[in-house]
C-alpha cells in the first residue's frame, strides 16, 4: 500500500509487532493511529496508513551505525536499551564549541543516519534520558539545581522504576517525581521502593552511575540496505554519507586514519544477480575528517554510471594507520602542513580518475627523456635527487624529438632560422641500458625571441639537428 504523505512531508507509517502497533510516525498519529492498536482497527481507521512489520535485525543495524557515527564526538558511548544511545560529552563540550553547538552537530549526524531522535542533555545520564522523553519544556540542562527543578515537574509515568507502584503512589497523592522525593525515605525503603529511590538518586546526581561503554569493532566493515532500488548514482549519496559518518566515528574511537577505502555496490539477487561493483578510493595522505571522505565519495559516485540498480552498499577500510599527531606550534608553517595539498590530490583523483592525476619523479640520469618518470600522484614518492644548479632546462620536452631541416648550416623551425645563443652542453650517457646517447645541446632563439632547446648528433657521418624542448 502506498503511504499517505502529509503536508510537512512525513509519511503515515505504523510498525506492527504481534499484530499491534508498536511505533508510528507523527502523520500516522494525526490520522488516528495509536500505540497498541490492533492491525484490523488500524486498517479501518486509517486505510491509507502504510504498515510495516517490525524487524529487530534492521533496528540493531541502524542502532550500531548510529553509535559508530557518534563515536566521533566522544569515546564514552553506551547503549543501555534498544532505543537509547548515551554519550558522556563532558570532555567534548569545549572541543565542539559548547553544548548548543555540540547538540546541533549530534542532531545533524543522526539526521544524516536517517533517524528521528529526541535529544536530552543533563549532568546525569538518567536525567538526560528523562528530559529526552519529556513532551514539553527544556531538554538541555547543564547544572544540577536546574536539573532538579526540571525533574521535579515530570510525571511519575516517565520513570520506569515507578510503573510497578504507580497506583500506590497515586493513592499517596504523588503525581510527579518531586512529590515522591518529598516523602520520607525510610518509609519508602520499608515498603520495597528501594529501586525507585536508587533511580531517583541517579537521576538527581545523588548516586554514581555505572555504564558499559561501547567497544567498537577491531575493523570497519559496514553495510546499508537501501529502502528501494537505486538506478542512479545520485540516489546513493545519502547512504554513502551515512557510511562515511560511521567510518569517521570508528576512526576517532581507534585514533586511526585511513589510507584506502573500498565501496561495494550490491545489485539485485536471483536470476539477474551479478557480482558487486567495487570502487576504490586511494588517499594521498591518511585522512580521518568526515567532510573530506564524504566529498571524495560524492565525487566518485557523481562520475560513475551504474550498470544495474543497487540494493545495498558496503564500506570497508582495509588499510589504516595511526593518526598523525597534531601540530604543537602556535602558528604552523603552511609549507610543513601538506594536508591541503593531499586533499586537493584526492579530490582531483576522485573527479578525474586516479590514472589521470600524476606527478613527476626525477631520476638520477643526464638524458632528458630519462631524467623524469611519472607516477600516481596519490602515492608517496622517493626524495628527488638534487639537480646541479647550473643546469638550464626547458619546461616542456618534445617527445619524440622533432627533426629540424638545415639551411646554410643553420637549423630551421617552422620555416624560420634559429640563432644559437648558448651552448654546447655535451651529454654522453646510456651505455648500460640503451644505445649510447651522444649529443650537443644548444639554446636557440627565433626572430620573435622564442627560445628552444635543440641538439645535434655527434659521432655520425651526417649529424642531424632535433628540437627537444621549448622554454616557457
Amino acid at each position: 500500500m502506498r503511504p499517505h504523505w502529509s503536508r510537512d512531508g512525513d509519511a503515515a507509517i505504523a510498525v506492527i509487532e504481534a499484530a499491534r502497533v508498536a511505533a508510528l510516525t507523527p502523520a500516522a498519529h494525526r490520522a488516528g493511529v495509536r500505540l497498541g492498536m490492533r492491525r484490523a482497527s488500524l486498517a479501518a481507521i486509517a486505510p491509507t496508513c502504510a504498515q510495516a512489520d517490525r524487524r529487530p535485525d534492521t533496528e540493531a543495524q541502524a542502532r550500531q551505525g548510529a553509535a559508530l557515527a557518534l563515536l566521533q564526538y566522544t569515546p564514552q558511548l553506551a547503549v543501555p536499551d534498544t532505543d537509547t544511545l548515551l554519550l558522556d560529552v563532558g570532555a567534548s563540550l569545549q572541543l565542539f564549541g559548547g553544548p548548543r553547538a555540540l547538540a546541533s552537530r549530534v542532531a545533524a549526524t543522526l539526521a544524516a543516519q536517517d533517524l528521528h531522535v529526541q535529544l536530552g542533555m543533563a549532568p546525569t545520564a538518567l536525567g538526560a534520558w528523562l528530559l529526552a522523553r519529556s513532551c514539553a519544556g527544556r531538554r538541555r540542562v547543564l547544572r544540577l539545581p536546574a536539573l532538579a527543578r526540571r525533574l521535579d515537574a515530570l510525571p511519575l509515568e516517565r520513570l520506569p522504576q515507578a510503573l510497578e507502584r504507580l497506583d500506590w503512589l497515586h493513592d499517596l497523592g504523588c503525581q510527579t517525581l518531586g512529590q515522591v522525593r518529598s516523602l520520607p525515605r525510610a518509609g519508602l525503603q520499608r515498603r520495597g521502593a528501594g529501586p525507585l529511590l536508587q533511580a531517583l538518586d541517579a537521576a538527581y546526581g545523588a548516586a554514581p552511575e555505572l555504564h558499559a561503554w561501547l567497544a567498537p569493532p577491531a575493523s570497519f566493515h559496514q553495510r546499508i540496505e537501501l529502502p528501494d532500488y537505486a538506478g542512479h548514482a545520485d540516489g546513493l549519496l545519502a547512504a554513502a554519507q551515512r557510511l562515511a559518518d560511521q567510518l569517521c566515528g570508528w576512526l576517532a574511537a581507534h585514533q586511526r586514519a585511513v589510507r584506502q577505502v573500498h565501496l561495494a555496490l550490491h545489485h539485485e539477487r536471483g536470476r539477474h544477480a551479478r557480482p558487486p561493483t567495487e570502487l576504490t578510493l586511494a588517499l594521498a595522505q591518511p585522512a580521518w575528517h568526515g567532510t573530506h571522505l564524504i566529498g571524495l565519495l560524492r565525487e566518485r559516485l557523481a562520475r560513475y554510471e551504474l550498470p544495474t540498480p543497487v540494493i545495498a552498499m558496503t564500506l570497508h577500510a582495509p588499510e589504516t594507520v595511526e593518526r598523525p599527531a597534531a601540530s604543537a606550534t602556535l602558528f604552523p608553517d603552511p609549507a610543513t602542513q601538506p594536508a591541503d595539498h593531499a586533499r586537493l590530490l584526492d579530490l582531483l583523483a576522485a573527479r578525474l580518475g586516479a590514472d589521470r592525476v600524476r606527478r613527476p619523479q626525477p631520476q638520477a640520469d643526464h638524458r632528458p627523456e630519462v631524467a623524469n618518470q611519472w607516477q600516481d600522484a596519490q602515492y608517496a614518492v622517493r626524495p628527488a635527487p638534487a639537480a646541479p644548479p647550473a643546469l638550464d632546462r626547458p619546461f616542456w620536452l618534445v617527445e619524440p624529438p622533432l627533426p629540424l631541416r638545415l639551411e646554410r648550416e643553420r637549423p630551421l623551425y617552422q620555416g624560420q632560422p634559429l640563432r644559437l645563443v648558448r651552448g654546447p652542453e655535451r651529454i654522453e650517457s646510456g651505455w648500460w641500458d640503451a644505445p649510447l646517447t651522444v649529443r650537443d645541446y644548444f639554446v636557440a632563439e627565433d626572430a620573435a625571441a622564442a627560445r628552444y632547446w635543440i641538439y645535434r648528433e655527434r659521432d655520425t657521418q651526417h649529424a642531424r639537428w632535433f628540437l627537444h624542448g621549448r622554454y616557457a
